[in-house]
């Protein structure tokens, strides 16, 4: 699915309200495409760690216009199954990434220039 706005239309579909009262929670998901606006972006919340952080945001129901109250994990599951045709874990996504040598390295502790430190 390309847009918050046609995940919102098919929460609407399934639970009723308005687009506008699953809008946020759509948007949520897609932030990250500010970062990269290719499919690379899902891999920050489009997995099961990501429909609990956004449980976490949004609370554990929402409540609709109708009186209506829908688990918010719920739409999260949806979204991310639009988008995937399944809910993978984090770690299906980081195994995906191909490591390169920049992401290991590391210098000693003792080498590190502490910027807080007080210079006399």
């Amino acid at each position: 699915m390309g847009h918050c706005y046609h995940h919102a239309l098919s929460s609407v579909r399934k639970w009723g309200g308005t687009a506008e009262e699953f809008l946020p929670l759509h948007q949520w998901f897609d932030e990250s495409k500010s970062i990269t606006a290719d499919f690379r972006h899902r891999a920050l919340r489009h997995h099961a760690e990501g429909i609990f952080m956004l449980e976490r945001f949004f609370g554990p129901v929402l409540n609709l216009s109708t009186g209506r109250a829908v688990p918010v994990r719920l739409i999260g599951e949806q979204h991310v199954i639009e988008d995937l045709g399944h809910i993978p874990g984090f770690a299906d996504w980081a195994r995906a990434i191909r490591p390169e040598p920049w992401m290991g390295r590391a210098q000693p502790i003792h080498k590190l220039v502490d910027p807080f430190a007080l210079t006399v």
